[in-house]
């Protein structure tokens, strides 16, 4: 892991990558989110933020190789680890979990490839009935979907403003969105 890098030290490396996911854990957990654009407060609205915030984060790293290439696969797997021991936390089973994760993991892979999509068309109205589809699945008509939609937009351009150095020293930066 980030060998050419941080020649072999470990910990250094999982400073890094510890501080790339607690602020994508951050970006996912901001209040606007849930207060003002009415995503569910529950695990599976959680889920579907931090899946959006991933995303993001691979968005912005794709097509790099090398370091970027790593973090982006570290990541992931620290992702898909963090999915597991919520699963647990809520009490599922060892039993349960490998078919709860496929389920998960065809979920997240369902949303990036219709996030991306819609960011590569650049159809902001594509993005927004896609995000709809996944975050408020029951409710038809979710009005802060569209709001949701230029956050994405306004995420990937504030993104794509940051070198890739920072974002190999474990900085990254979110926008925060705006309540309305």
């Amino acid at each position: 892991m980030f060998k050419r890098l941080f020649g072999g030290d470990r910990n250094a490396n999982r400073a890094i990558t510890d501080a790339l996911y607690g602020e994508i854990v951050a970006a996912a957990r901001q209040p606007v989110l849930y207060s003002d654009w009415n995503v569910p407060d529950t695990p599976l609205g959680r889920f579907e933020m931090l899946s959006l915030h991933m995303f993001l984060f691979q968005h912005r790293l794709r097509g790099e190789a090398g370091v970027s290439r790593e973090i982006a696969q570290e990541l992931t797997d620290d992702f898909f680890t963090d999915l597991d021991h919520s699963l647990r936390e809520l009490g599922i089973g060892d039993a349960g979990v490998p078919k709860r994760m496929k389920k998960l993991a065809r979920m997240f892979y369902g949303r990036t490839k219709s996030y991306d999509d819609a960011l590569e068309a650049g159809d902001r109205a594509a993005l927004a009935a896609a995000l709809a589809r996944n975050v408020r699945p029951e409710a038809g008509d979710w009005p802060q979907a569209d709001a949701l939609a230029g956050y994405v937009f306004e995420a990937v351009a504030a993104l794509a403003r940051q070198p890739s150095a920072a974002i190999h020293g474990g900085a990254i930066g979110f926008p925060a969105p705006q309540p309305g």
